[in-house]
């Protein structure tokens, strides 16, 4: 009688709704072995009986040919005694205690459903809601694990026949979908007007493509919550919006509908093609072709980039391409600075002042989950490879062999790559961290994986508030994680702060910029001190004031303050930050005195002299006038005074417009990279000054705005001096990192903070220290902003009590 044995395998990884259960039956099958696969709540369980040999071969072919959407980070094998199994089945999943599974994000319609979707004679034909085993809903549909359509919003649909043989069909792809349905059994739409009755319409559609052509706004009910949509073509029906959502002058995201019409009006680098085309299907700034015409100037004032994402829906899909219209406008459905609205109920009460028809449908959305936001930059040839990676983040383009390969810069982190983990170096603490103010995300810990939530936003009003207890009280929950620390800003007006002291466990506070450093020493699994700069607008100091502009010399248990830019005053505070001449008034003021106006900078001649007085005094009896060391207030200044603009209506605007401005007449800097002759060349760049106060290097800004204004006199153009001062930081940040190399004997530097979102500062400073011999590390699977604060502080928690 021949030899069996027996074996089970634990799989731990994504590893539900993503066909691995109908592959293992396939290659179980083929193997010629008998046995069982069941979900679990800590991946799934496998049990394999037949020859040895096969055996074998069955557990070595296993992860080598598992679906593209599974992604495997454990398999343990155990000796079983044989039983008289004769055939492999799929059998019911069980609950345990403890849950370590991860969970699939939504990702984007696949090939295959699109070909059937376009297929006159398929059953499916035109039906929104297509998905299989490759595609589809997954994250913001699921309630709890394991991952079964009971524990789904799709447990409300009952199969029909048709579709119930496709999911026991082991040989289909939509074996075991969990949310398979079609025209008979599934989610339906309907089309309604802003007061609420359904609109009679055998194709909602066709009306809602009638509607967007005749210049409406429409709230599209998408994966993660609301679009409100619009052609962006017509520039009355984009102003209509702006006006609606109370959103000046901050840009639209457009949605086309494939890379050969985002082709027509944006440059589209092969990095950022794959981009576009990732799974995930991200927003991705791109761009705009100096020869294009056709999008409205309206989505996107003043900006040399456009947002552009591709229809990841199968909805979207028929609307893009059955409009026949260039792009539209998809933006959240919210009103500015609210959370996305999710619930048909919610989207008519909240949005029907925005929109004038709703496109909904009745599979609800659990969980909200904004567009993800991407840039692809030019990475950093790097010495240490990478640690692992879920998803795409770290896919790259074919150009890998270059010495600057493009990579996936995050911006906002959201539908898409949530909820997969970053992946630790070492196991961890049950840890809570709660994030910031501004762009907050909140990270829960587990072993080697950190969740970061998707994007939370401002935690500015009661909506974005409830939305971030939320979002902490629905990870908990489907991750089964009992936080054992919390950890959180050191800011005591924070509203996560707040939150955070009012819980019954340990509390961690984490000062704001050594959270930065951290979060990027543990998504590039970096132990031990690194010279860490952490450049942003706004963050708590350990003594109290305005931080921003700091190079630390940190670990995850701690860090000394090595250098920052000297302190200036914030005269009105918060105001300051929306008028970016008070700052430049500021460091005027600081460097020439109160009598600075008769320099006669041109950059006052709109601003009332009363204004200026008032700000003058403010500063002199140091009334509302906080200290600060901001990199962030130091770009509003010279952004004012080169006339790039002196308030704002979004954050980091004048900032960003300052950045784009070289680009004019320079087409070297189209994609970002400065020659490197240019940052040695004195004349190509403004000087600063180091001193020593103390045990650190505080650098003085008095040379380059004594240049600046010269350049301003001169009338040089505003892209030659946004250009000298962006080179004049990459030469003082060089050289602040070469004087801290010999006496702390370190080689590693860390670039954070959402400073770091301006390209040309990142890839010319990454360039410009990998060439004298530092090994350089950003980010690119969670933001440099404050959107992967939470990771940095649970990172700094953990290691403080361990």
């Amino acid at each position: 009688m021949p030899m069996v044995i027996r074996r089970r395998i634990e799989v731990a990884g994504i590893v539900q709704g993503v066909g691995f259960r109908p592959y293992i039956c396939r290659l179980a099958t083929e193997s010629r072995l008998a046995g069982t696969i069941r979900n679990t709540s800590s991946g799934v369980s496998i049990e394999v009986q037949g020859d040895p040999t096969e055996v074998e071969e069955f557990v070595t072919r296993l992860p080598q040919q598992a679906p593209p959407l599974s992604r495997i980070t454990e398999i343990q094998s155990f000796e079983m005694p044989s039983n008289g199994d004769r055939e492999f089945r799929i059998i019911a999943s069980h609950a345990e205690t403890t849950v370590r599974t991860l969970i699939s994000p939504d990702v984007a319609t696949c090939d295959d459903c699109l070909r059937e979707m376009f297929d006159p004679y398929d059953r499916r034909y035109r039906y929104p809601f297509i998905n299989c085993t490759n595609c589809g809903p997954r994250f913001t549909i699921t309630h709890s694990i394991p991952y079964d359509r009971r524990f789904t919003s799709m447990a409300a649909f009952t199969m029909c026949a048709a579709c119930q043989a496709e999911y026991d069909d082991l040989g289909n792809r939509r074996f075991h979908a969990q949310p398979n349905a079609c025209w008979d059994c599934g989610p339906q739409l309907e089309l309604r007007d802003r007061t609420g009755p359904v609109i009679p319409t055998d194709d909602p559609v066709r009306a809602t493509i009638a509607f967007l052509r005749d210049g409406h706004i429409v709230a599209m009910k998408g994966l993660g919550g609301f679009h409100l949509a619009a052609d962006a073509t017509d520039s009355a029906a984009v102003r209509r919006l702006r006006e609606r959502k109370r959103r000046v002058g901050k840009p639209f995201a457009i949605m086309m509908a494939d890379v050969a019409a985002a082709r027509e009006f944006c440059e589209i680098s092969a990095g950022e093609e794959s981009a576009l085309l990732s799974i995930e299907r991200p927003i991705v700034l791109l761009r705009r072709r100096p020869d294009a015409s056709g999008i409205s100037e309206d989505v996107a004032p003043g900006n040399r980039h456009l947002g552009v994402f591709l229809p990841y829906t199968p909805l979207y899909h028929l609307i893009l391409r059955e409009a026949g219209l260039k792009a539209l406008v998809m933006t959240s459905g919210n009103l500015s600075e609210e959370p996305i609205a999710i619930a048909n109920q919610e989207a008519l009460r909240r949005l029907h002042p925005l929109a004038d028809y709703f496109l909904l449908h009745n599979r609800d959305i659990l969980l909200r989950s904004d567009d993800s936001v991407v840039r692809v930059f030019s990475a950093p040839a790097r010495q240490s490879p990478r640690p692992p990676r879920l998803g795409g983040l770290n896919r790259r383009a074919p150009q890998d062999k270059a010495e600057f390969p493009e990579e996936m810069q995050q911006l906002r982190r959201s539908r898409g790559f949530v909820p997969l983990p970053v992946f630790l170096h070492e196991e961890v603490p049950s840890i809570l961290a709660v994030g910031g103010e501004l762009k907050n995300t909140i990270c829960l810990t587990k072993g080697k994986h950190a969740f970061l939530s998707q994007h939370v936003g401002d935690l500015e009003n009661l909506e974005s508030y409830q939305f971030f207890e939320e979002a902490i009280a629905h990870f908990q929950k489907v991750l089964e994680i009992r936080p054992e620390i919390v950890a959180c800003d050191l800011h005591p007006g924070y509203f996560s702060t707040r939150w955070a002291r009012e819980q019954n466990l340990p509390l961690v506070g984490v000062q704001h910029h050594h959270a930065h450093i951290a979060s990027c020493m543990a998504e590039n699994h970096l132990q031990g001190k690194v010279i860490g700069f952490a450049l942003d607008g706004t963050g708590y100091g350990s003594d109290g004031k305005i931080w921003g502009g700091e190079v630390l010399v940190a670990d995850c248990r701690g860090f000394e303050r090595a250098a920052h830019f000297a302190y200036i005053p914030v005269p009105g505070g918060a105001a300051a930050i929306h008028q970016p001449w008070r700052m430049a008034v500021s460091y005027l003021a600081h460097h020439f005195g109160p009598d600075f106006g008769k320099l006669k900078p041109s950059f006052l001649e709109g601003v009332s002299q009363h204004k200026i007085d008032l700000v003058l005094k403010m500063l002199e009896g140091r009334v509302n006038s906080p200290l600060t060391s901001s990199c962030g207030r130091l770009f509003d200044a010279v952004a004012a005074i080169a006339g790039v603009r002196n308030e704002v209506t979004y954050e980091a605007q004048a900032a960003m417009e300052l950045e784009m401005a070289m680009e004019d007449g320079d087409p070297r800097l189209r994609r970002e990279l400065a020659p490197s002759a240019e940052q040695g060349n004195p004349r190509e760049l403004y000087p600063f000054v180091l001193n020593r106060q103390d045990s650190a290097w505080v650098i003085g800004t008095r040379p380059l705005f004594e240049a600046l204004l010269e350049d301003v006199a001169a009338r040089r153009p505003l892209g030659e001096i946004s250009r000298k001062f962006h080179n004049g930081l990459v030469a003082i940040f060089s050289e602040i990192a070469n004087r801290l190399r010999e006496p702390t004997s370190l080689n590693r530097v860390c670039l954070s903070g959402g400073t770091f979102h301006n390209l040309y500062l990142t890839q010319n400073l990454v360039r410009a220290l990998s060439q004298v011999g530092f090994e350089v590390f950003t980010h690119s699977e969670v933001p440099a902003g404050d959107g992967g604060l939470s990771l940095g502080q649970a990172m700094v928690a953990a290691a403080q009590s361990a």
